[in-house]
Order: structure tokens, then C-alpha cells, then sequence
């Protein structure tokens, strides 16, 4: 650990987690990486099913779950329960994301934990907030279709979910953003507080620009790749190699440094285009010659332009391909990790810099149970108490699957 990072904005706080996939971990990520003691409560005794996750779930577990410690605890048993308890009088934080009541009818919802310890503070991560729809299970697809963000995202009837799980990350950013500022409160009340977050109220937060527009217009928006844009140019443009680039012009200053680097004085003596709001009437015609200009030239020739006129642009990357961007690995935004084989891999870290803090990686996303002794020491069990636990399969490790 680096010296400026021995002591990180959330040190000394303890965070409990009951939680899988990634609505739940993408929270305790964000507590995690910013120096909180986070504890994944694992079911027993396989621990997370997360871990055994195929095709696009494959990273899931490795990505959302470093820094952290884990137990695998059998919560069906009263010794089980009897541990929890225990962890959460020690605990300043605790958040799930399972379904509607499931907590409640293990014996541990908010209630129940502010019985054991009024000052914990406790994060509801579910799908809908209470209301008609909060009976619900939940899954980021399903807030996208009824959110309104596919129909934004796709065509006119084709509703596409974005690629990549936008909302659970979202709703797990929340929640931490809720922890957090409840911890502050903490210091001037002395008291915890029951916080939430979901998904479908993230979703209607995330399009609400969108519903901003009808309440303007009186029309429904149209999907974004039929709506009319607020910027004469802000396109994709094809390159002479075949690479696709995308430039958008937001302001006259833009469009004056274009046509100068690009060689493009006719256009900018065209008294059509004098205006962002101009041009945006004449996209029909311009966008075409524009194309039909980038098509003869090679992408570093575009990229060279748009660097000399510092106008905004993009290059189409997979995700694949930022493991080495030249930005993110001069920035400090990737850590390495390492991965259930022993391969290493660089992932993003948190898009977050306080001061002199880097986020970075303390420990690799942990096996289940690892911490196990540590954890219970902590609450004041002894080795044959722990000893005793284990014999009965009441905590696990690994091994025991």
C-alpha cells in the first residue's frame, strides 16, 4: 500500500454486505476501493453463485469485488444468525439487494438491525422504492424496457438495452452516495438510518432529460437515433482505412477552428451555417459533405485535424481495447488485478481522485471464506469457537463445496 493511501477517506468504517451480482457489489465497490472494511456475507456452502457466472457475467465477481473480505455463513441456522448478529453490533454500514422482504424474513431487516445497533446504517438496494411496483423482483433489462431507456437507445421499434449494466452500477453508486452522506449525518446525530436506492427511480432519474423535452414539446421524445439533434454537427464519420470516428461541434468556436484546420473556408463563408442553429437546419446537405470529405482521408489525418482545432472526438473502441490506452495507463485509471487462474488482468478503478488519494487495489477480490478467522476474532470468538463453527459447517471455506 502506497504511504498516502494508509490512511483512506472511509478507514475505520465497517460495512457488512449480503449482496450477488451487481447492483449490491458495485456499492460496497465503491465503499471498498474508498477504504471501508467491506464483509461479503456469503451463503453457505458454496458462497456467491456469482463466481460461477458465464458468458457476458464472467467478470462480475473479479471486477466488483476487490478490496473486500468474504465469510460464507449459514444464516438458516441460529448459531449462523447468532454471528450475524454479532457482526452487526460491530458494523457502522450494512446493504443488501435482494428481493423485496427476503431480509425481513431472515430475521434482519432494518428493524431488526437497529434493534441489535441504532447507529448502523443500513442501505435497501432493490428495484423499485415503495410503492405499487416495490413487490417486484427486479433486473437491470427490465428497469431499461420500462424505464425508458431502451426505447431511447434503439430505433423506432427496436428497444435496445445499453451495453453495459448502466443501471445496477447506477443504483450501486447511489447507495454508496446515500451511505455515505448518512455516515456524515451519523457524527452530528449519533444515529443510523435506513437508506435507499433502486433501480426503476434510476432509470426515470438517468431519462429525465428526456422528460423534460415532452413537458416543452407536448410530443413524445423520439428514440436518439431518429431524434433531432441540438448540434449541427455531432456525427459518426467513416475514414478512408475504414475506421469510424465520431465529432461533434458544440459551439461556433468549434465550427470556426474546423473549417480553418480542415480547408473548409467555402463552408465557413456560407452564411447558411453562420450558427449552431443554422447548421442544425442544414444537416441534410452538410453532414453528407462532410462524410463525403472524411472519406478521402486517413484516420490519423482526422485525428490530427481535430487535435490541432480542439474540437471534440472519438475514435470507436471496444472495451478490450482501453486495457492499453495510452491515457488510461498514464492517468493511474486502470489496476492490475488478478484473475481465478492466476492471469493478470487491468481493470478500471473508480473515476474518482480526492486529493492526494489513488483508489487503487489493497486485495484481490477474495476466495469465499477468506477472512473467516479474521472476521470472528474481530467479534470477539475464540479459536474453539471458530473451530467449533467450522466443524459444523456453520461458516465455510472453499474446500468445503
Amino acid at each position: 500500500m502506497n504511504e498516502k493511501n494508509s490512511h483512506l477517506p472511509l478507514s475505520g468504517v465497517r460495512a457488512l454486505e449480503l449482496s450477488h451480482a451487481i447492483l449490491g457489489p458495485s456499492c460496497g465497490q465503491i465503499l471498498a476501493d474508498m477504504g471501508a472494511e467491506v464483509i461479503r456475507i456469503e451463503r453457505a456452502p458454496e458462497g456467491d453463485y456469482t463466481r460461477e457466472l458465464k458468458g457476458f457475467g464472467i467478470g462480475f465477481h473479479t471486477y466488483f469485488n476487490r478490496n473486500k473480505k468474504s465469510i460464507v455463513l449459514d444464516l438458516k441456522s441460529e448459531k449462523g444468525k447468532e454471528v450475524l448478529k454479532k457482526l452487526i453490533a460491530s458494523a457502522d454500514v450494512m446493504y443488501d439487494n435482494f428481493g423485496p422482504g427476503a431480509m425481513d424474513r431472515l430475521g434482519f431487516g432494518y428493524e431488526a438491525c437497529d434493534a441489535i445497533n441504532p447507529g448502523i446504517v443500513y442501505c435497501s438496494l432493490k428495484g423499485f422504492m415503495p410503492g405499487p411496483y416495490e413487490h417486484r423482483p427486479s433486473l437491470d433489462n427490465l428497469v431499461q424496457m420500462m424505464g425508458g431507456l431502451a426505447y431511447m437507445t434503439g430505433p423506432a421499434g427496436r428497444p435496445l438495452r445499453a451495453g453495459t449494466s448502466v443501471i445496477d452500477i447506477m443504483g450501486g453508486t447511489f447507495g454508496a452516495l446515500g451511505i455515505i452522506t448518512a455516515l456524515y449525518e451519523r457524527k452530528t446525530t449519533g444515529k443510523g438510518q435506513l437508506v435507499r436506492a433502486a433501480l426503476f427511480e434510476a432509470t426515470a432519474y438517468l431519462v429525465g432529460q428526456h422528460m423534460a423535452m415532452a413537458a416543452f414539446t407536448g410530443e413524445p421524445p423520439p428514440p436518439m437515433p431518429e431524434g433531432e439533434m441540438p448540434w449541427g454537427v455531432y456525427d459518426l464519420f467513416t475514414t478512408a482505412d475504414g475506421e469510424m470516428i465520431f465529432i461533434g461541434m458544440t459551439s461556433d468556436f468549434h465550427w470556426k477552428r474546423f473549417c480553418e484546420v480542415f480547408g473548409q473556408e467555402e463552408l465557413f463563408a456560407d452564411e447558411r451555417l453562420k450558427t449552431n442553429n443554422s447548421r442544425c437546419a442544414e444537416r441534410k446537405w452538410l453532414i453528407p459533405r462532410l462524410s463525403e470529405m472524411f472519406k478521402r482521408m486517413s484516420s490519423e489525418e482526422v485525428v490530427a485535424g481535430c487535435e490541432k482545432s480542439v474540437i471534440p472526438f472519438a475514435p470507436i473502441r471496444r472495451p478490450d481495447e482501453l486495457i492499453e490506452d495510452p491515457h488510461l495507463n498514464r492517468s493511474g485509471g486502470l489496476v492490475e488485478t488478478v484473475l481465478p487462474s492466476g492471469k493478470k488482468a487491468k481493470l478500471p478503478k473508480i473515476p474518482l481522485r480526492l486529493g492526494e488519494y489513488d483508489f487503487g487495489l489493497r486485495n484481490e477480490p477474495p476466495e469465499p471464506g477468506e477472512g473467516t478467522h479474521e472476521i470472528l476474532k474481530s467479534i470477539g470468538l475464540d479459536k474453539k469457537e471458530i473451530d467449533d463453527l467450522i466443524g459444523k459447517g456453520i461458516v465455510c471455506f472453499k474446500k468445503c463445496k
